[in-house]
């Protein structure tokens, strides 16, 4: 098994390099178009392009055999699949531009009517008296296992084509994912860039209907940038890392179809792509939910210490006790004595506080310094609230709670400058009521 194994992932055999080869290829073609499509929020035209296929391909098959062709002449089936997805695909932008139905319900629309019509195509196939309509069914469930070199080179075209493509446009499909109203009024061809966007799509899902079928090939659009989208905030470094994602799901997912030769390697590819996808989910460094779990925790903990150091400056600054008890600071924040302490605890071990006594706390000069930051930011607000926004009194230190910790210092200066006040270290006096 493994020695089958290492021959496989080597590819000494050449069916074998045919088939990982050709879904490698196709692959990394639909990971870097898919990232696009995720951006612009048409995820789910790919879903509905590879079901618009269908009834071309019935329409090719009835139309060949009528002349007395080749009915299953691979280049017509595909003329005809590519046809229907370009009419499908003009469907959608023709509903959502001359109708007030929303994109959602176009693309159900087209999906499920040209999916119906491409059922009802085969039916008159399966019941013509020519040429068996056996195979056909392998454009709905992909014949991955017997690509032959001809289909491999015609995925690797294309794939290089679409790549080529979206590096040289990548600052305008970058515009048109970000921005399409911008575009459009600095006079850039936006219904242009739209349809070569989607004319994109339509070559991926076409060459990729031999490989997984077209009920599985809107997974390669979808899954590999959806899971780079965890790793990077970059446009460009997603669209390197959905490439490599899909290229590497088709590699694994043909092998592991190839060494278990029950497996259908259109399902392994996308489970493989699946598999990636929640591992980006977990561990990606970006918007990952481990990541985001982290961030969380430390927000907390963040803004914990700084409701801590606040609480300390406000019960101080008006007497002449250095020192602040517990009794008062849960008096003064609504914590639980289990969340103060760890508070101060937390403090403690970053030299904010000591405890000069038993349950009596003071703010170290560097906790003084920082104490008297996050007071004056605190009270800014409250008087940009209060003078600019028509924030009662009586809420405003609830509301600039809220947003008190995003002020970095360019925001301070426009606020003191909104404010008309001078750019000192002093804290202003507490604006509302105590």
């Amino acid at each position: 098994m493994l020695q089958e194994l290492l021959q496989i992932l080597t590819l000494q055999s050449h069916n074998t390099r045919v088939v990982v080869l050709g879904v490698t290829a196709l692959g990394l073609a639909a990971g870097i178009i898919g990232s696009f499509m995720l951006l612009r929020k048409r995820a789910l035209v790919g879903d509905a392009l590879s079901h618009a296929t269908y009834p071309g391909i019935g329409a090719a098959f009835m139309i060949m055999a009528a002349f007395g062709h080749d009915a299953k002449n691979l280049a017509g089936l595909l003329l005809g699949a590519t046809i229907a997805g370009l009419l499908g695909v003009g469907s959608i932008l023709a509903i959502r531009k001359f109708t007030r139905l929303k994109e959602d319900a176009a693309l159900g629309i087209v999906l499920s009517t040209f999916f119906g019509l491409g059922v009802y195509f085969d039916g008159i196939i399966q019941n013509m008296s020519g040429p068996s309509a056996a195979g056909l069914s392998s454009f709905i469930t992909g014949k991955t296992a017997s690509m032959i070199s001809s289909e491999a080179m015609t995925i690797a075209l294309v794939g290089s084509g679409v790549a080529i493509v979206c590096v040289l446009l990548f600052k305008e499909f970058k515009m048109l994912c970000f921005d399409q109203d911008f575009a459009s009024t600095q006079g850039w061809p936006v219904v242009l860039l739209d349809l070569l966007l989607m004319g994109l799509v339509t070559a991926v899902t076409i060459v990729g209907l031999q490989a997984v079928g077209l009920v599985l090939v809107i997974a390669l659009l979808i899954i590999p940038a959806a899971a780079a989208r965890f790793w990077t905030e970059r446009l460009d470094a997603m669209m390197i890392l959905a490439a490599l994602i899909g290229a590497v799901s088709g590699y694994i997912g043909a092998a592991l179809s190839a060494v278990f030769h029950n497996l259908p390697a259109g399902a392994v590819i996308v489970l493989t792509a699946s598999a990636l996808f929640l591992v980006s989910m977990f561990f990606g460094r970006a918007r990952g939910v481990l990541r985001r779990m982290v961030d969380h925790y430390q927000l907390s903990r963040r803004v914990g210490s700084q409701h801590l150091l606040r609480a300390m400056f406000e019960l101080t600054e008006d007497s002449n006790r250095p020192t602040a008890t517990v009794e008062q600071l849960l008096e003064k924040r609504a914590w639980s004595r289990l969340m103060l302490a760890r508070f101060l605890t937390v403090a403690l071990r970053d030299g904010l506080v000591v405890e000069s006594a038993k349950h009596q706390w003071r703010l170290t000069n560097e906790g003084l310094a920082e104490a008297r930051r996050i007071t004056r930011n605190h009270r800014l607000w409250e008087i940009y609230l209060m003078t600019h926004a028509d924030v009662a009194a009586n809420h405003v230190d609830r509301d600039a709670d809220a947003i008190e910790h995003v002020l970095g210092r360019p925001m301070v200066e426009e606020l003191e400058a909104a404010l008309a006040t001078q750019t000192e270290p002093n804290v202003p006096r507490s604006p509302h009521p105590m």
